[in-house]
Parts: C-alpha cells; structure tokens; sequence
C-alpha cells in the first residue's frame, strides 16, 4: 500500500482555500481528506479542525453514527470555548437533519434539533461581540421544528392519543 505524504508547511493556506472550495462544492471527503493533511503538519491548526468537523457533518447522511463519533473526537481540541459549544450544536443540528432525511420518527428528530438549541443558546452567551452565528443557528432550528412539526416524545404520544380518540368518536 501506498504511504501519504505531507504536504509542506507553506502549502497550508493554498490547501485550507481548496479544502472550504471542496466543502462548497459537496464534495466533503475531498475537504476530509485537505484537512486531515493539513493537521498532519500543523496539528493545531483551528481552521483546519472546524472544517475537519464540518467536512464529517456533511457526511452525516451517508453513515450518522461514525461521522457523528469522528466530529466529536475533534470538540476538545477547538481551542476557544463558544466555538468547542457552538461547534458541539452544529454537530447536532445537522444529526438531527440527517434522521429527518433518513425518515426517522419525529421526537427522535426534535431530541436532536432540541439539544442543539441548548447548546446554541450556551454559545449566545460566550459569542464574542458582533458574532450572531449561534442565533442564526437557533433560528435555523426553531424554523425545522416549526416546518416539520416536530415535538418531544410524550407531546407525540399524546397527539397520536387524541387522533386514535378521534376516530372512535362518532361526528356529528
């Protein structure tokens, strides 16, 4: 097999351009692939563990639960505090779109998008002035829920109860 080869320190900021340009063009294994190259020279190199994170997130729909374990890997080496919170929502915003997308049921979904929404509203009161990534973020979710009618499992339950009752209700 063949053996990776590392890419020269002052090739960095050309392959982190490719890397987003890849990401744009939703081809994320390619960025996968730039960043992980870029951490084999610089191995704290932040931009480069954002779009690591984001790449894998973009994969979510092929296989949620490794990605899912690959981006997490990467919170703790965020070095800011807001990023390591907003960063942990996006990862479960964007779980939560892929169990929409892979049909699951709606709380399992709600679950998710939920516990990003707590996380983003941590990361709202970290942000530094002027940065509103993390309400974006929040508003995001709260439309998704909103657009899919999503709800928690015992306000599900309890829908489904008041359907089945209507049913055997006779109208009138």
């Amino acid at each position: 097999m063949a053996e990776l080869r590392k890419i020269h320190a002052s090739a960095v900021p050309a392959a982190m351009e490719r890397a987003e340009r890849y990401r744009l063009l939703n081809e994320p294994r390619e960025a996968e692939s730039i960043c992980r190259d870029v951490l084999e020279v610089v191995p704290d190199h932040q931009e480069a563990i954002q779009t690591l994170l984001l790449s894998l997130t973009d994969q979510f729909e092929r296989d949620l639960r490794t990605m899912r374990s690959e981006a997490s890997e990467l919170l703790p080496r965020i070095s800011s505090e807001y990023e390591r919170t907003y960063f942990q929502g996006v990862i479960c915003e964007r779980a939560g779109k892929a169990l929409l997308c892979a049909g699951y049921p709606k709380p399992a979904i709600y679950d998710a998008v939920n516990e990003a929404m707590d996380l983003y509203a941590q990361a709202i009161d970290k942000a530094p002035a002027g940065d509103d990534e993390a309400i974006l973020r929040w508003n995001t979710c709260v439309r998704m829920i909103e657009r899919h009618a999503l709800c928690p499992a015992c306000q599900a339950e309890h829908e489904m109860e008041i359907e089945s009752f209507d049913d055997e209700v006779p109208h009138r």
